[in-house]
């Protein structure tokens, strides 16, 4: 059986808010929280994509659809992991919010239509890996999806230690 600690610390800096204090997860919190970690440790949003691997769509789509999983896991465990709680404490609700509204949708926001403009102009005889790798912005893109994993991989640490178990980012390649 897993010994999950009763409180943990919250640090994190989602570049226009900061997010800091403790975390008393109940039992659905951690069941919560072991769904959304890991669905975050097997996704490109905590795993680096380098410049030789991958699509930058298939990156963010991935990004996206964390919307529809988080909001999959708030609806299966209810208003119990959004209860409020003494002297200001978080709430996975709470966390699981912040982190689609200020890790994930600024990226998205700008990016998404960035790229599906770039890729309505490709060429029918050329490829989307060899498209995407002619595009002048897709460093940037890159660098931006550095930056959001930084803030996910800080959320996924967090969900780890409400859950009581090591952190599986060990087993996922560096840059």
């Amino acid at each position: 059986m897993v010994r999950a600690p009763k409180s943990v610390n919250v640090k994190l800096n989602l570049r226009v808010l900061e997010i800091s204090g403790t975390w008393e997860p109940n039992d659905a919190e951690r069941r919560a929280a072991w769904e959304l970690y890991v669905e975050l440790v097997t996704r490109v949003s905590v795993v680096p994509l380098r410049t030789d691997e991958g699509l930058l769509r298939e990156a963010l789509s991935s990004l996206y659809s964390l919307f529809g999983t988080t909001r999959e896991v708030l609806r299966k465990y209810g208003p119990e992991v959004a209860e409020p709680k003494k002297d200001g404490q978080y709430n996975f609700g709470y966390l699981a919010v912040a982190m689609l509204n200020y890790g994930i949708r600024p990226l998205l926001a700008v990016w998404h239509p960035v790229l599906e403009d770039w890729e309505s102009r490709r060429p029918a005889d050329r490829s989307r890996r060899d498209h995407e790798q002619a595009w002048e912005a897709a460093d940037e893109l890159r660098a931006s999806l550095r930056d959001t994993r930084a803030i996910l991989t800080e959320y996924a640490d967090l969900l780890a230690s409400a859950c009581g178990v090591p952190n599986l980012l060990q087993a996922v390649p560096g840059d």
